[in-house]
């Protein structure tokens, strides 16, 4: 293969495997994610994992867990398409050599894959920015049959076009600090499974690696989610302002701990819905290099 960073082929293989991925990462983890956005916006109500899922069960219905899957689905596979391709280009770009230009043996860098991460959070911000708006303000509703088309048009009627973009430094802060973790940890991890646990087969390596990065980023990140997910499920927020006023109104209301409100069901679903992410990607590249773009 052609060390372009924009090979065809390269880029092709990094679009397609970061889809499958993403629709696995989706629905495996849309249950949990709704849980953690009813905590985070309604405290009072929603204060405990198990309560909260019994209310949602007998004032909603079971398919309100999937509310917003659908929007959620195509941010996600626009969001991964962005996440993946542009980390995996800049592993193109910048890659792990010595000296004299091979590949280096031993430990990654503590340091590259952490940057390359927090570049990569940075640029899938912007594609994820409007579907994640429509998420929030979807999983907040009470009605049992509201769909994303009708909060679309709610977000049209009220703030105009510039309702998808609400929050977008809010965006910006999460992300950048959730995908440094996500990508180091990822490879820190896989390096170590393949160190320690040398008989561990690969699937499992990708599917236990993610689920560990999921948990460490999301753990990291989540101070930052909980003002997000309050500025994006509102209509009366600004594009840019609205993240650090209301930062510092939770932080002052609800204490530290109010910054990790939906700690726990974004932990339970990080594991299982990360592992999902990597092992589609892992899976879907053997799968591409056999079935869609031979060498």
């Amino acid at each position: 293969m052609s060390d372009s960073v924009l090979e065809p082929r390269a880029v092709t293989r990094d679009l397609f495997s970061a889809a499958i991925g993403s629709v696995l990462c989706c629905y495996v983890g849309q249950p949990f994610d709704t849980i953690k956005v009813k905590m985070q916006t309604n405290p009072d109500q929603f204060s405990h994992v198990v309560g909260s899922t019994n209310q949602i069960l007998k004032n909603e219905g079971v398919a309100a867990f999937w509310k917003g899957a659908v929007p959620t689905a195509g941010g996600m596979v626009l969001e991964n398409c962005m996440a993946f391709g542009v980390n995996a280009a800049l592993k193109r770009a910048f890659p792990d050599t010595n000296n004299d230009g091979d590949i280096k043996e031993g430990p990654p860098s503590l340091l590259k894959p952490f940057a390359m991460g927090a570049i990569t959070g940075c640029c899938s911000a912007t594609v994820l920015l409007p579907s994640e708006i429509i998420k929030c303000k979807t999983q907040i509703s009470t009605e049992r049959h509201i769909t994303s088309s009708q909060i679309v048009k709610q977000m049209m009627k009220k703030q105009g076009m510039r309702s998808f973009f609400v929050g977008f430094d809010a965006q910006l802060c999460r992300d950048s600090c959730f995908y440094a973790l996500f990508f180091g940890g990822y490879e820190l991890s896989c390096y170590t499974f393949r160190t320690f646990v040398p008989s561990m087969p690969d699937e499992l390596n990708y599917f236990m690696s993610g689920g560990i990065a999921g948990m460490g980023a999301w753990f990291v990140a989540m101070p930052f989610d909980v003002p997000k997910t309050n500025v994006q499920s509102r209509y009366d927020t600004k594009v840019m302002g609205s993240y650090f006023p209301e930062l510092i109104r939770v932080a002052k209301q609800r204490g530290i701990g109010g910054l990790y409100a939906g700690l726990g069901p974004t932990l339970i679903r990080a594991f299982p819905a990360n592992a999902a992410l990597f092992l589609g990607v892992e899976s879907g590249k053997k799968l591409f290099d056999k079935a869609v773009w031979q060498e």
